[in-house]
């Protein structure tokens, strides 16, 4: 298997979520053996939106966007400036507050997990079937 890794340096601005799912969507039509089939794929890019959306909404703004392709499979790397943790809180469901999208992405993802990078900020991974 070749590795193939795509990573991206993106400040905010208005369309953020929107250059992070074209970066992806270009990262996934390269991978060939196997290619990624349609409905992972757009797993994928929702995954890669809402992590991206939780680094400029809670770590920042500016933040890492690494994919990399691994055994059955596609890691999505966010390294953001914020050392808060993300957690599970209730979603609200009338309010407008969000508390969607990190359960989403446990629920989509084979694994999750986030480390604290050296000096300050973290990094957000999640692994995806391809």
């Amino acid at each position: 298997m070749t590795t193939i890794t795509a990573s991206a340096t993106i400040s905010y601005s208005g369309t953020v979520a929107a250059d992070a799912r074209e970066v992806t969507r270009a990262f996934l039509d390269r991978l060939t053996t196997p290619a990624v089939d349609d409905d992972a794929a757009d797993t994928v890019v929702l995954v890669v939106s809402e992590l991206v959306t939780n680094a400029v909404r809670h770590g920042g703004g500016t933040f890492t966007l690494e994919l990399t392709e691994c055994p059955g499979g596609v890691e999505v790397a966010v390294h953001d400036l914020s050392s808060a943790m993300p957690r599970m809180r209730t979603p609200d469901l009338n309010g407008g507050a969000g508390g969607f999208g990190w359960p989403m992405v446990h629920q989509l993802a084979r694994t999750t997990s986030v480390t604290p990078r050296p000096g300050h900020g973290k990094t957000v991974r999640a692994v995806l079937d391809r």
